[in-house]
């Protein structure tokens, strides 16, 4: 866990950075300056999968196994860290006049100020909660290794490309204007996450 989580913290801000060069070519020490934001959740994943990996065989463990295991640890620690990202005021929303929008006042907030927003990372923080105990609960009927880990990942997909939508921060990074780089992610987990179920479960 301990590696998985220096794979996630590093690849997380790679990927943020990948998105938004412009700013760090001229300021490369801001790469550094993660406290200000900027860390991408599909980057930690990417990265943190070949470490568990590696570590994986390296000590001899059972692949899917271990990643059943892991998985609603993932989903727990993802609604907890969504809601240090409230706190922070990064992964904001987009503009809403609905009852529980929320507005941000503190001047250091990474949000827009002084505008009621879509509280997109408490919508994140509850999908991933809600997809905890779906896992914890499947668990009980699981029926092939690596069913919990690629539940995690098709339950997580959907619920981040719908997210998506409602978000407001243009820095997280746009394919096509109505298609941000998270959403493009998303359906390449559901597509996996789909066929991984399936050939997993036709395992002797």
């Amino acid at each position: 866990a301990f590696y998985l989580l220096i794979a996630a913290l590093v690849g997380s801000r790679l990927l943020y950075v990948l998105i938004n060069p412009s700013r760090y070519l001229e300021n490369p020490v801001e790469v550094f300056k993660i406290w200000e934001g900027g860390l991408v959740f599909y980057g930690g994943l990417i990265l943190a999968i070949p470490t568990g990996i590696w570590y994986i065989k390296k000590h001899a463990l059972d692949l899917w196994g271990t990643a059943d295991i892991l998985a609603p640890s993932i989903a727990i620690g993802h609604a907890i860290e969504r809601l240090g990202c409230f706190s922070a005021g990064c992964c904001y929303g987009r503009p809403a006049e609905l009852p529980w929008a929320v507005t941000f006042n503190a001047p250091e907030s990474l949000a827009i100020v002084g505008v009621p927003l879509h509280p997109t990372q408490l919508y994140e923080s509850l999908g991933e909660f809600v997809n905890f105990l779906i896992l914890i609960a499947l668990r009980k009927k699981q029926t092939f290794k690596g069913e919990l880990f690629w539940m995690y990942g098709l339950i997580y997909s959907v619920l981040r490309f719908t997210v998506e939508f409602f978000r407001g921060d243009i820095e997280r990074g746009f394919i096509l204007q109505w298609l941000s780089v998270s959403q493009a992610l998303s359906a390449i987990l559901f597509i996996v996450s789909v066929v991984m179920l399936l050939r997993l479960r036709k395992r002797p």
